[in-house]
């Protein structure tokens, strides 16, 4: 086992015009579970490659334990990768695509059994050794691909989107066998996904990444909790966190001419860079439906029953006479959390408010969060 360092690790593809990976600095711990995750073409991927040896770091470097591997070969830099393909060789049964990488090595007959059945068992596939791929379920044959890093012992676990073949209900059966038998071996791990709600249910600690750039990487919790800038805020969290730009007045913001109370200690960043406006972010599930005038008007357009918990998609209701600031804002569909036993109809206007410290403030010039300034 071994901890990972990406050390301001650059890569630029020839031709070019900005680097697909700029200055990964990232830490992975000993036996830890790390998920890289992002939009397509964030780098991810690509940070994975120039980890695995198959992509060519052109500045910084990689370190695996005390080792420097960033210009060692792939093949010797004690790691094992799982695609999305599965990869597997149609014409060797389970157990000889589980053991070639053995055989390759020199592993001797007796030994490549027994590292085969052992990976077999722990993952459910010792009814299956004698199949080809073609006769196993996409689910099956990702197993297989498991069992084939599993057996080869090695530092580290390198995974490119392995779930993206499979179904909804396979993934999530999937993505928790995964997680269960990491936490078994415990085995330093590096995930990729474009999946959220994958990164958030399986990783020690989620990377979120975008245009070949760190955002921030913390624990799924403080990830969902305290977005580090508007971007993660509105990336992680399914449904998506709710973000208006809002005029900021005296003691807060107005939002379709209601007063939203903020954080003393925003206003004050936010003064320091002499701001007229905020990007106020809050979770669909930060909202509570009150009287007419008590909080800001949202007329429902979709409702969502999920059988235990419903969503209204909305936008904020505007009339003739309202102001500039909230006809700015009025074709922003908001995402609402509602009593999946009496959801909004339809065309029927609500009015909301967010709860008390449940609110999230970003600068409007630099996307980072102001709401946890120190007072």
């Amino acid at each position: 086992m071994a901890a990972i360092t990406y050390d301001r690790a650059t890569l630029v593809y020839p031709g070019a015009t900005r680097p697909s990976v700029d200055s990964l600095d990232l830490e992975i711990g000993d036996g830890e579970f790390l998920v890289l995750v992002g939009p397509s073409g964030c780098g991810k991927s690509t940070s994975l490659r120039m980890l695995a040896g198959l992509e060519d770091v052109t500045g910084g470097s990689i370190r695996i334990g005390d080792r420097d591997v960033t210009n060692v070969p792939p093949k010797d830099r004690d790691i094992a990768m799982v695609f999305q393909n599965y990869a597997l060789y149609p014409h060797m049964t389970v157990a000889e695509n589980m053991g070639f990488a053995l055989k390759i090595a020199g592993v001797s007959k007796e030994d490549r059994a027994v590292r085969v059945r052992e990976a077999a068992r722990l993952l459910d596939l010792e009814d299956y050794l004698e199949r080809k791929p073609k006769a196993l379920s996409g689910g099956q044959r990702q197993r297989v691909a498991m069992g084939r890093a599993i057996v080869r012992q090695p530092a580290v676990f390198l995974m490119d989107e392995p779930l993206s073949n499979l179904d909804a209900k396979l993934r999530v059966q999937t993505r928790t066998e995964i997680a269960a038998l990491q936490r078994r071996l415990a085995t330093t791990t590096v995930y990729v996904t474009h999946d959220q709600v994958e990164a958030m249910t399986m990783g020690d600690r989620v990377a979120v990444l975008k245009e070949g750039v760190l955002q921030q990487v913390d624990t799924p919790r403080n990830l969902y909790a305290r977005p580090a800038n508007e971007f993660v805020a509105g990336f992680i969290g399914s449904p998506a966190m709710n973000l208006v730009s809002v005029p900021l007045s005296e003691g807060g913001a107005v939002l379709a001419g209601h007063a939203v109370q903020l954080p003393r200690n925003a206003l004050s960043a936010l003064a320091q860079e002499g701001a007229t406006t905020a990007t106020l972010g809050f979770r669909p599930e930060a909202v509570e439906f009150v009287g007419a005038g008590q909080g800001f008007p949202v007329e429902v357009q979709v409702v969502e029953e999920l059988g235990s918990d419903a969503y209204a998609y909305g936008r904020l209701h505007t009339e003739g006479g309202a102001d500039a600031a909230a006809d700015a804002v009025a074709g922003k569909l908001l995402i609402l959390r509602a009593d999946p036993r009496r959801p909004p109809a339809k065309g029927e206007v609500v009015h909301v408010a967010i709860r008390p410290g449940e609110s999230h403030v970003f600068s409007p010039g630099t996307g980072a969060r102001v709401s946890d300034v120190p007072a």
